[in-house]
């Protein structure tokens, strides 16, 4: 059961499209996905066709509901989604506040998905620290940091370099990688700040996904980036990060059928 989590320092780097797009990518591979949301903006379902007013999610039941699983949402094909749903404020802090508090919370709630043999989860979180970043970190096998080729991304690495994220290394397992998005060739600083992020992060620069606006188009479109343009350069950078995260992590292709537990409520 390998565990990606998604994150960044910041917001508005494209995320939750790498997220959902990276998911596409490891199971038109042939892997059982579950996309996994720990953002209040619930975003990330609507890169798998959920309707806008959908707002079912685990959040909400998480108080009385120990196992998440409940709340998996199918979505055709070989991927599965956990939405973090529609809540309140007063169910956001409770969440939160259980996250933060209770060291049992996270590993019980995901305890189903978790054993699932074959199954890769794909988490997406908010930008910056939080609770649920800092619960998940001793149960990730990897951490993927998102950041963009400008110089305000730039700025914000000593924050991972000196573990400000969740006060600790990211990942002790198969290690933290960055992927750089919105590489563009056409604009100096772009090019100036990709060249110099690829020289200082070498073999921890996991890809390059340079600007493409068939990205925007499939997210309008609820699609991914494969089934929308298939020939994009968007498509062709973030299917090679999916196949450098299946060899850092050792993903077996193919794993059959899901078991009746992932199944729309």
């Amino acid at each position: 059961m390998p565990l990606v989590c998604v994150c960044s320092p910041k917001g508005g780097v494209g995320k939750t499209t790498m997220a959902a797009n990276l998911a596409y990518a490891l199971a038109r591979d042939g892997s059982k996905v579950l996309a996994i949301d720990f953002d209040v903006q619930n975003a990330l379902r609507l890169h798998f066709g959920v309707p806008l007013s959908d707002g079912r999610g685990f959040v909400a039941r998480s108080a009385e509901q120990y196992d998440w699983s409940q709340s998996i949402l199918t979505t055709g094909g070989n991927i599965f989604v956990l939405p973090y749903g529609e809540v309140t404020e007063e169910q956001r802090i409770s969440f939160e506040n259980n996250l933060a508090n209770e060291a049992n919370f996270l590993p019980r709630g995901l305890g189903t998905v978790l054993n699932y043999p074959g199954l890769v989860i794909v988490a997406d979180f908010p930008p910056g620290p939080g609770p649920a970043l800092k619960a998940i970190s001793a149960l990730a096998d990897l951490h993927l940091v998102v950041m963009m080729a400008d110089t305000a991304s730039l700025s914000l690495m000593p924050q991972i370099e000196n573990h400000r994220l969740i006060g600790a290394p990211l990942n002790t397992r198969a290690g933290h990688y960055f992927i750089l998005n919105q590489s563009d060739n056409r604009r100096s600083i772009s090019r100036d700040v990709t060249a110099f992020m690829q020289q200082r992060l070498g073999s921890r620069l996991i890809g390059v996904v340079h600007r493409d606006e068939s990205v925007a188009e499939a997210n309008a479109s609820q699609r991914s980036i494969f089934d929308f343009s298939p020939v994009s350069a968007a498509a062709f950078d973030i299917e090679l990060i999916s196949k450098r995260v299946i060899s850092l992590l050792g993903i077996s292709v193919g794993n059959g059928e899901m078991h009746t537990m992932l199944r729309s409520q």
